[in-house]
């Protein structure tokens, strides 16, 4: 379903729109919309009795160029002397017309200020949140991160915020800077922080099921992105099953170790890379007993992430996405 906000639909029939639908609309917190307002002067041309605030379309063209220009990595200050460049003496209560000017300038940066073309996010067909986060994310804007993330949770449930907001962010981010260097790194470490941050708040909808399996999720020894693997802990978390989730880059023998204490019902082994997909290691713990003589146990053992594509263990399950690890683990 197709959640992007139109403007013209969500517009009142006078007045403009409320500083929470505009940010709704950019995929930016209020709180940020108001410092760019008090700091900078980019707020509404207009306010409803003097004090509410209203934003009409010219103002949320410049507000538009405003997340453009600070996405694409120009600071805030600078942003916003670009974006009102075009605008009279008292630009930041100016009529519409000189905001629809002072939008136009926007695009037409001094000279060594520029934001090159290719600071753009190649987001292509994305959900408005996922675009949101993503250029929250460029501009370091740790408190709309938080706002969109706790949102998405909300409307939308784990599953289809990771899968449909967190994810494709985290990728497109990822992408940006392995192809500018080491220029946006600092935006890939602060994302992924806020995005585990959002994950490990997720909590039970319900008491646990004493009967149910218990899973133990781990990262392959020398793998360390475990986001995936985050938010499939998050969503058995919610679900109430028990889980022990050991992140990133658990030594073989520590995970072997693990499997004969808590004797679990199921193993996850997340590899993002084929380097370091290890079939040895599944093949040990698909091999672990416990039990006594004649009644002994043995974990399902399944892989997931990219790593195992071609190389499979025997026998062993290739969980395919979350809604599948999700759907497999329950049954256990």
């Amino acid at each position: 379903m197709d959640v992007s906000v139109d403007l013209a639909s969500c517009a009142p029939a006078e007045g403009g729109l409320t500083t929470g639908a505009v940010a709704r609309l950019l995929g930016v917190a209020p709180t940020t919309l108001r410092s760019w307002d008090r700091r900078y002067g980019i707020g509404p041309a207009a306010r409803q009795d003097g004090r509410h605030r209203r934003w009409t379309e010219a103002d949320i063209a410049a507000l538009r160029n405003m997340c453009a220009l600070t996405s694409a990595g120009l600071p805030p200050a600078e942003a916003a002397r670009t974006v009102l460049a075009g605008a009279p003496r008292g630009g930041a209560t100016g009529t519409g017309a000189a905001r629809a000017e002072a939008s136009g300038a926007a695009h037409r940066p001094r000279s060594g200020h520029a934001p090159r073309a290719a600071g753009a996010l190649p987001l292509g067909r994305a959900r408005q949140e996922c675009r949101g986060l993503a250029r929250a994310a460029i501009r370091l804007d740790a408190p709309a991160m938080d706002e969109l993330l706790a949102t998405v949770l909300d409307r939308y449930g784990l599953p289809a915020a990771w899968d449909e907001v967190m994810m494709p962010a985290l990728h497109v981010v990822g992408r940006k800077w392995e192809t500018a260097g080491e220029r946006y790194i600092e935006v890939e470490h602060l994302l992924s922080w806020h995005v585990s941050g959002a994950l490990r708040g997720v909590s039970a909808e319900r008491p646990p099921d004493p009967d149910a399996g218990l899973a133990l999720l781990a990262c392959a020894p020398g793998e360390t992105h475990s986001l995936a693997l985050e938010a499939l802990a998050a969503t058995l978390v919610q679900q109430s099953l028990p889980v022990r989730m050991f992140g990133a880059a658990v030594p073989a023998t520590a995970l072997e170790d693990a499997v004969r204490r808590t004797g679990p019902a199921a193993v996850v082994i997340w590899a993002q890379s084929r380097a370091t997909a290890s079939g040895s290691l599944v093949a040990r713990l698909d091999a672990i007993e416990w039990g006594v003589r004649g009644a002994r146990r043995r974990p399902v053992v399944c892989v997931a992430g990219p790593g195992w594509a071609g190389r499979l263990p025997t026998g062993i399950r290739h969980l395919s996405g979350l809604a599948d690890a999700v759907d497999t683990l329950a049954t256990l």
